[in-house]
Order: C-alpha cells, then sequence, then structure tokens
C-alpha cells in the first residue's frame, strides 16, 4: 500500500534571518523540494519586518503548498530583549501557516539536531553537513535554510507519533 508524500514546512525563525525548507516525506523516504531565507532590511521598523516575514512565509506557503508546518522551539539566552524579539519572529513563524489550516509543530533545538546529526548539541556545519547526504539534491543557501530543512526532517521522523499522541489526549 503506498502512501502520497506529505510535503513539510520547516521554519528557523529569526528577525534577521528566517530559514525555510520544504520537503516530501513518503514513508522513511525524504525528498528536497526548495529552501530560503528571509531577510527583512534591519532599518525597517520592528512592526514592518514582521509584516514582511509574514508576507513572505505566506507566498513560500502558497507556491510549496505544503501539508504540514514545523517551527523551531525558542531558547532563552542571556538577552532577554533579544529572546522577546526572537518570540516576536516565532510567532508570525507559527502564525502564517496555521492561518493556511496546516498544523504547525514545534521541536525544541536539541531534538532537531539529535534526530539529523545524532547528537544534541551539533553545530551548525555539522547540521549542513548531513543535509547534504540526507538530502543530496537540496540546494541550500547557508545555515538558516539547512537548519530549517532540519526542523522538516525532524517533523517527518516524528510525524507518527506527535499524531498517535495527539489521538490519545483527545
Amino acid at each position: 500500500m503506498s502512501t502520497l508524500p506529505i510535503r513539510i514546512l520547516g521554519v528557523d525563525p529569526g528577525l534577521r534571518r528566517t530559514g525555510w525548507g520544504v520537503v516530501a516525506s513518503e514513508g522513511t523516504r525524504l525528498s528536497f523540494l526548495a529552501a530560503g531565507v528571509i531577510a527583512p532590511p534591519e532599518t525597517l521598523p520592528l512592526g514592518q519586518r514582521l509584516a514582511a516575514l509574514h508576507a513572505a512565509l505566506t507566498a513560500v506557503i502558497v507556491e510549496h503548498a505544503p501539508h504540514e508546518a514545523a517551527v523551531e522551539e525558542t531558547f532563552v539566552n542571556a538577552n532577554a530583549r533579544a529572546t522577546l524579539k526572537l518570540g516576536q519572529a516565532r510567532g508570525v513563524a507559527m502564525l502564517v501557516p496555521a492561518l493556511a489550516g496546516l498544523d504547525v509543530a514545534e521541536y525544541a533545538p536539541n531534538l532537531v539536531k539529535k534526530t539529523v546529526v545524532g547528537a544534541g548539541h551539533a553545530e551548525k556545519r555539522q547540521i549542513q553537513a548531513m543535509i547534504a547526504v540526507l538530502l543530496p539534491s537540496a540546494r541550500v543557501a547557508g545555515a538558516d535554510a539547512a537548519d530549517a530543512l532540519a526542523i522538516a526532517i525532524c517533523h517527518a521522523q516524528h510525524r507518527g507519533v506527535r499524531a498517535l499522541a495527539l489521538k490519545v489526549s483527545a
């Protein structure tokens, strides 16, 4: 019995650079579809940067028609102000796919790294190297897009367990 491929949008949110990546998952097979980075001008006021992020993510969803989305959870760092701003970008990254009717999953950075690299404290270059192995046809423009593809891969690996947990809790 064959299943249709599920297109998954992974988002690595940020105010300066938001990475996005789309993969197709069919059973255990993953295929690269697209990836990129959204970089609103840093000279814009915060509200306009968030609006630019909203518009660009909306365009990605319209163009690639994902079935599901996954967003990396925010880690709290020493700079509370930076963490709050990142949280605002993350809110937009979760809102856009939700408004499009997509289920939006969240994954901790350590789980994404452990799923893709095998170590929860992997470095960005290790993630990029594993993306090249797992998705050999991927055209990745930098670490942010690679991180977004890693988030999509993490979701592909965990979506069955997540769906079961949601079903059980309902």
